[in-house]
């Protein structure tokens, strides 16, 4: 059997020895107000590094026993137990997702909501790095929550089930479980320490062709062949590839290409991602992808079955400048440089159902390094890194950022006047449900 060549390695050293270098000369983002007292922010970041050590047992458990999207049962045991320890109240199956947990503390005033995620990726485990935004996650709610007898308002976590495709947060929101949010803050690990890393739109689809069935030898002529329509379409897309903009994707597969060569399928199926940048690009694009689909059935005579977004679809993320500088801030207090965007390549990149909050509220979701610029999401390789000693360390210096960051919105009037004027002068809250229908 004819081995497959390998991919040259040298056009990702390339990429990561010119990031390298733009990272060496880069300024962080930074924040233009005061936050919370100092004697505050220094008892929140002494309360986890005492508790890290339950912190890491969390993150280490969850990396050990990766548990797949809406099967996260032992996962979410894993959280509720440690914040129970705590002595928080728990409510697991919220939502009506019976992997969904969430708790809180506080009463009146503005609400921000820490976001945890534990779902794993088929066969790779977490290759995602997902036990560290859960465990930072916890920590950070469990350290905020510490202070806010002294800062007002209420802080809550939410664990977010499946958001490996099955965009738990959007149902969840849908549900209401957000209605009462100010604003929501997470992490998520990468190869390097970024305050606002763009991520993309993704639409998905499932085109099914519809053909004739016939003997391919004996009467070809009798049939309409569904698998042409399907080569088709995948032609076309990748034909239309090179007139997209370079931020955009789209990759599929055949799901169905028929049972036998003598027979005609007269079945033929693809499961296509659609990602962009920006909302209306993303609804551009899959406009593009339905004609090339209808196209391909004109083609081959064959009808046509469009099934888009049986789970929800993923907004590009509309990042909070004004939040996303109190994180860098306080993660320079863990000694690490979280650059602002484009130092990094846009298109070093992927899709998140937090994209789909961000349009409901403000929201964050900066990147915390693993110290590896060669690192690669959904790969073994970072599956090793999550649970590592670099994958410890991002748990301990994101609680703390997650921590410090919720502390300072609840305290600082004017970071919060700041972060809803740069969210409304965005366009404000989207239809999130309605968007694409």
């Amino acid at each position: 059997m004819t081995q497959p060549v390998q991919p040259d390695e040298s056009y990702l050293r390339a990429v990561a020895a010119a990031t390298e270098k733009a990272v060496a000369s880069a300024e962080p983002l930074r924040s233009a107000h005061a936050g919370a007292d100092e004697a505050l922010l220094a008892e929140v970041e002494r309360w986890v590094a005492e508790h890290g050590g339950d912190l890491l047992g969390l993150s280490h458990e969850l990396h050990a026993d990766p548990e797949e999207a809406y099967a996260e049962h032992r996962s979410v045991a894993r959280a509720a137990e440690l914040l129970r320890n705590f002595g928080h109240d728990v409510e697991v199956g919220v939502g009506g997702l019976g992997t969904a947990l969430r708790t809180g503390v506080g009463s009146d005033g503005p609400h921000v909501a820490v976001l945890a995620e534990y779902d794993a990726l088929p066969g790779i485990g977490h290759g995602c790095g997902h036990n560290i935004i859960c465990s930072a996650g916890v920590g950070g709610f469990l350290a905020a929550a510490t202070a806010v007898g002294r800062t007002g308002g209420r802080v809550s976590l939410f664990g977010t089930p499946a958001e490996e495709g099955g965009g738990g947060k959007e149902h969840l929101a849908r549900a209401g479980v957000f209605d009462d949010v100010d604003a929501v803050v997470m992490l998520h690990p990468f190869s390097h320490d970024i305050a606002t890393h763009p991520f993309l739109g993704r639409r998905q689809v499932e085109v099914v062709f519809h053909g004739v069935a016939a003997h391919a030898s004996a009467q070809p002529f009798m049939g309409r062949n569904a698998l042409d329509a399907v080569v088709a379409t995948y032609q076309g897309v990748a034909a239309m590839r090179q007139h997209m903009p370079s931020t955009d994707r789209i990759h599929g597969v055949i799901t169905d290409g028929g049972k036998r060569p003598n027979v005609v399928p007269d079945r033929a199926a693809a499961l296509f991602y659609v990602r962009s940048a920006e909302p209306g690009s993303l609804q551009d694009l899959a406009q593009r992808v339905e004609s090339i689909a209808h196209g391909a059935a004109a083609m081959t005579g064959c009808g046509v079955e469009l099934n888009w977004d049986r789970n929800p679809a993923y907004l590009p993320i509309r990042h909070n400048d004004a939040l996303a500088a109190r994180w860098a801030r306080h993660q320079a207090r863990r000694g690490r440089t979280s650059l602002p965007r484009g130092i990094v390549p846009d298109y070093l990149t992927g899709s998140t159902d937090l994209g789909n909050l961000s349009f409901r509220m403000p929201a964050i979701h900066p990147m915390i390094g693993l110290g590896d610029a060669n690192l690669s999401l959904h790969t073994e390789g970072f599956a090793a890194a999550a649970g590592s000693a670099a994958g410890d360390a991002a748990v301990i210096d994101g609680a703390i950022g997650l921590a410090l960051t919720t502390v300072d919105y609840l305290t600082d009037g004017a970071l919060r006047d700041a972060v809803r004027d740069e969210f409304d002068a965005a366009g404000g809250p989207l239809d999130v449900p309605n968007y694409f229908s």
